[in-house]
């Protein structure tokens, strides 16, 4: 059984490498459209695999920190690289490059970790994403899959290679929720859940 919940956000880059000149000279913006698909090895208590209204909390701040904000690969031109954190307060400097392939990858692996590092309290199971479809345009999309962490031929994600300008935490409830799940292995704790009606 899978679940899917849909997020967007407005978001720029540049694709250094690729085929395509628009791409790898300009920068250049996308409305995204995020769909997450989580999977569980059994229901919570309310028969669910995982409430949406969890999903508010630091997964949905995790992705709009990405809102009007520009992402670059943290290899890219140095001198491009100071212009940005220079002319724009919304950046996120990412250790790959910001293709869709590699966004999809991104939020998968993150928001992965952001539900293994959460506390649950209604009886969950083990709540895994499944996978992650990133719609770049009306007509594309890349979608990454759980077993896509693990193929050696993709590049590997280094969560703790993320760095996000302090524009983009600002709307997060703890400005350093991030760096306490990386480095410190710090937990979130999912609220506490009234059981209304006992199953037999």
């Amino acid at each position: 059984m899978i679940v899917r919940k849909k997020f967007s956000f407005e978001g720029s880059h540049i694709v250094r490498n690729c085929s395509s000149k628009r791409c790898k000279y300009s920068i250049h913006g996308h409305s995204y459209i995020l769909e997450i698909f989580l999977t569980s090895d059994r229901l919570d208590s309310g028969m669910m695999i995982y409430d949406f209204g969890l999903l508010k909390g630091f997964v949905k701040e995790f992705i709009d920190s990405f809102d009007h904000a520009i992402v670059f690969w943290d290899k890219d031109n140095e001198d491009y690289i100071d212009f940005i954190k220079q002319h724009s307060d919304r950046w996120i400097s990412l250790p790959i490059s910001p293709t869709a392939e590699m966004l999809s990858l991104i939020f998968l692996k993150a928001i992965d970790f952001i539900l293994s590092r959460t506390i649950k309290k209604n009886g969950e199971g083990q709540v895994v994403v499944s996978s992650v479809r990133l719609h770049e345009t009306a007509t594309g999309y890349a979608e990454s899959f759980h077993h896509d962490l693990h193929n050696e031929n993709f590049p590997q994600v280094d969560l703790t290679k993320f760095i996000f300008s302090n524009e983009t935490k600002n709307d997060w409830l703890d400005k350093d929720q991030w760096d306490k799940l990386i480095f410190q292995n710090e937990y979130i704790h999912n609220p506490e859940s009234e059981i209304q009606i006992l199953a037999d």
